[in-house]
């Protein structure tokens, strides 16, 4: 039997509860590998440098890797989502939804890259109820404003945040 191929892309900048979930519930039902794919260029100015990025990623998702006996990969891209998807031998993109205003811009994103390329599927996840309102985006202003961030993102990304801003 072939194996399932997911790509899991974002810029993950820094990678939140949130993203875990989403990874390990594909990891857990959806795929038998998973490759996470970090954007490299991307127009919004991440706060972490790709190398940094990764290196989170790669650590934050070790052990989803190992309970569900799950190959995960991290990699990064910069080419159109479907291109990378086929160059990591991947058909199912994995998306996460948090409200409403994910869903128009994610429906849009899977009916144009099933028009480039019909054998890629995009599968929704919908963020769990205790996740659906953290965005990587808010965790980096709540932080840079001295909040507590422990519960939206892991420890050591946590470190990481306070680091990037105590510089």
């Amino acid at each position: 039997m072939a194996q399932r191929v997911g790509l899991y892309p974002g810029t993950f900048d820094p990678i939140t509860n949130g993203h875990l979930d989403i990874v390990e519930r594909a990891a857990a039902h959806l795929v038998d590998k998973l490759v996470i794919a970090v954007a490299i260029n991307v127009g919004k100015s991440p706060l972490f440098s790709f190398d940094e990025r990764v290196a989170m990623v790669k650590t934050e998702t070790a052990s989803i890797a190992d309970k569900y006996n799950t190959e995960i990969e991290v990699r990064g891209f910069q080419n159109l989502l479907v291109d990378a998807a086929k160059d990591f031998g991947a058909t199912v993109l994995i998306r996460g939804l948090r409200a409403v205003s994910d869903f128009d811009y994610e429906f849009q994103m899977a009916s144009m890259n099933r028009h480039l390329e019909q054998e890629v599927e995009t599968v929704f996840l919908m963020a769990s109820d205790r996740y659906q309102f953290i965005a990587s985006s808010l965790v980096k202003e709540v932080c840079q404003l001295g909040g507590d961030i422990e519960q939206f993102v892991p420890k050591n990304v946590a470190l990481e945040l306070r680091d990037k801003y105590n510089k």
